[in-house]
């Protein structure tokens, strides 16, 4: 059985209820604004935490990337202004610190370099998620390890053999896997959703899911399948500029899919079989067979 792991004041487990995450990634598109308003919109849909992403941009960015041009809400301007464009210092997340203190709710973030761990330590956050992207870090794996705290790691564009490796380099005991494919927005014939099944018999961790498809279905299922931790992007809208906000959710929908989650939770029941007490009076009723055992029990 899958132990559990505490985020914050949540465990999160299989006897536990679906931890939810809405991803601001980047979707703030620079603005301070907008990122609390999509805090705000986390909360309002109830979900436990939202997550950013962290880069230093001269460490992030290839060589050869760097001078390409970009159109851009700033103008046609160099990819790394881009991304430095992008990139919240300490005032911003000290700002999201306080935001999501007052709504509230849990935030944390995806550190794509050793320089930004250490920059997201000054918050002491309550876990890290490993980026898809990272899997392979070996030196950002053992700088998030070695902080204490719990760790997401999530699975995307990786082989097995990798994510052994990299569940290796971290250790179990504060380790969240979550299965994920890093197509944006992701077609649902590659969604395989059994990976869940798959991951739960292979360690002994708390096995979560972080999905790039439209729509909600699909995650909904994931919850029935068994993750205990569902992590979508969340959008004002999205139609706005910006490389993720296509494979996002509203506001709307992202309340819809943690209500979604919470019917599931409670439609899901404990696998035991009972005559519950709101069917005795349709038992009574349609059942006529005075000489069961239930019937000479109900009369």
């Amino acid at each position: 059985m899958a132990s559990e792991v505490k985020i914050g004041a949540r465990w999160v487990g299989p006897h536990h209820p679906t931890y939810v995450v809405a991803e601001i990634g980047i979707n703030h598109n620079g603005d301070l604004e907008i990122a609390k308003a999509l805090i705000d919109a986390a909360a309002a849909a109830g979900c436990d935490a939202v997550k950013f992403q962290k880069r230093t941009p001269e460490l992030c960015v290839p060589a050869d990337q760097r001078d390409a041009m970009r159109e851009t809400p700033w103008g046609y301007i160099r990819y790394i202004e881009y991304r430095k464009r992008v990139e919240f210092g300490f005032d911003e997340y000290l700002e999201i610190d306080r935001h999501c203190r007052s709504r509230d709710i849990q935030w944390f973030a995806s550190p794509w370099d050793i320089p930004s761990v250490d920059f997201l330590e000054q918050f002491a956050p309550p876990a890290y998620k490993v980026a898809s992207a990272c899997l392979t870090d070996v030196d950002l794996l053992r700088r998030l390890r070695d902080t204490g705290r719990p760790i997401i790691l999530s699975t995307g564009m990786s082989t097995m053999e990798q994510i052994e490796a990299a569940v290796e380099t971290l250790g179990t005991d504060r380790l969240l896997i979550t299965h994920s494919t890093s197509t944006y927005p992701c077609h649902p014939s590659e969604l395989n959703l059994r990976m869940l099944a798959t991951f739960r018999d292979m360690f002994s961790v708390p096995i979560g899911y972080s999905g790039h498809e439209v729509g909600l279905v699909t995650t909904v299922v994931a919850v029935a399948l068994g993750a205990c931790l569902v992590e979508r992007h969340i959008t004002l809208d999205r139609s706005m500029w910006g490389s993720d906000h296509a494979a996002s959710v509203e506001p709307e929908g992202f309340a819809r899919l943690v209500k979604y989650i919470r019917v599931t939770e409670q439609a899901l029941g404990d696998g035991v079989k009972e005559v519950y007490a709101s069917e005795l009076p349709v038992m009574r009723r349609l059942r006529r067979s005075p000489g069961s055992a239930l019937g000479s029990q109900l009369d």
